[in-house]
């Protein structure tokens, strides 16, 4: 459920993610805006760019980055390529419920 003051589902454990990290993964979340190259190849799930492009702290994070899509995003929102790149056309799920409308 999205809340729009809060965006993307405040109910998620944003805790699983690093600090600096959340801002761009509910951006992506909620509205579809596309995040830098490291969240990118996370949602994209090419994890030999997401190493390549990970600092210390994210790299110790990627289970937790698995954790926390599977039980916080939208199926739709990650896995592949394709589905990255059609969660930013749409908007995210702001787009989705506009689209519902």
């Amino acid at each position: 459920m999205i809340n729009p003051e809060l965006g993307y589902d405040n109910a998620a454990n944003w805790s699983l993610i690093p600090m600096h990290m959340v801002a761009g993964m509910r951006r992506y979340l909620t509205h579809g805006i596309a995040p830098g190259h490291f969240l990118k190849a996370v949602l994209s799930n090419d994890l030999m760019e997401a190493l390549g492009r990970a600092d210390e702290e994210n790299q110790r994070s990627l289970p937790a980055y698995g954790r926390f899509l599977y039980n916080y995003a939208a199926s739709s929102s990650y896995g592949s390529p394709e589905r990255f790149e059609a969660w930013v056309k749409g908007g995210g799920a702001q787009g989705m419920l506009k689209n519902d409308l």
